[in-house]
């Protein structure tokens, strides 16, 4: 064989394993983690039992402000005023009233940790009394502090408890990312339906751990997303998110039955709110 055919087939040869090489790379999955059985400490390392008056605390909250409506055609405008958010008698009380500021013809709070107490991985635990009437919307989530795979909903969202007043006494757990999102209707969630939630205090918690998100009611499991080893398009949960507190009025789902002005100002009342770390394996 002569040698110009030789080096003819052998590059042929090498690019073929060379192509082969690289389809079978872009095929290569992130190895699903395994469920190690992660506890968390019994302590909690951060919190606030609202054990003083007046003001949220401001070495552990901050605000959201402003009326842009939030992504979801919200009608309050969120401000920091006392009037809408204060600490009082060991609770923080959240509450929407029915005035005029800005843009808007509601007012509430929304408090945020963001850059003041950021978590990854651990268990959230928050107590909290929720509001009545038609067209309130509390919520209990968390939000990725610096957004490292985009914009939303790609770099996440935990939604510890949501509650919208037109559907009493059902909680939602939930989680958003890339491939799963309520706009899209892929969202991961589960509901719980709990007595009294408007009248009496119950505990909303996540367990956060690199296997999964665990939703519970009460200490009664209601969700539960598995971390799926396929990237941050499922999974963007391995960065740092912060806590979210906010009660808002009407928006595409609070608002889907109209608002009750009758049912204002309504409050929602939290106990505490705690976070334990996750104890490594």
């Amino acid at each position: 064989m002569r040698p110009f055919f030789v080096v003819l087939l052998m590059t042929a040869f090498l690019t073929g394993c060379t192509r082969k090489t690289e389809e079978q790379s872009a095929y290569i999955e992130i190895p699903k983690p395994a469920d190690k059985g992660w506890a968390f400490e019994s302590r909690p390392a951060w919190s606030d039992d609202f054990d003083y008056e007046g003001s949220p605390a401001s070495s552990i909250w901050d605000y959201d402000i402003g009326g842009s409506g939030w992504g979801n055609n919200e009608l309050q405008y969120y401000t920091k005023n006392m009037s809408n958010v204060s600490v009082s008698s060991g609770v923080l009380t959240v509450t929407a009233r029915k005035e005029a500021l800005g843009n808007r013809e509601y007012t509430s709070s929304r408090l945020v940790t963001r850059n003041k107490a950021d978590f990854l991985y651990g268990r959230i635990e928050v107590r909290a009394k929720l509001p009545a009437g038609k067209g309130t919307w509390p919520a209990i989530w968390m939000l990725p502090t610096e957004w490292s795979y985009g914009d939303w909903p790609k770099s996440g969202e935990i939604d510890i408890m949501e509650h919208v007043g037109y559907d009493p006494g059902v909680i939602h757990v939930s989680t958003h990312t890339e491939a799963y999102y309520f706009k899209i209707n892929t969202q991961k969630t589960a509901t719980r339906r709990i007595e009294n939630a408007t009248t009496d205090f119950h505990v909303y918690r996540v367990d956060w751990t690199p296997y999964a998100i665990r939703g519970y009611v009460d200490d009664l499991k209601t969700f539960e997303f598995v971390n799926e080893g396929k990237g941050s398009t499922t999974w963007p949960f391995d960065k740092k998110f912060h806590l979210l507190l906010n009660l808002a009025i009407g928006g595409d789902w609070g608002g889907a039955q109209g608002v009750d002005t009758t049912a204002l100002p309504a409050s929602m009342v939290v106990d505490y709110v705690r976070y334990y770390k996750m104890i490594e394996k």
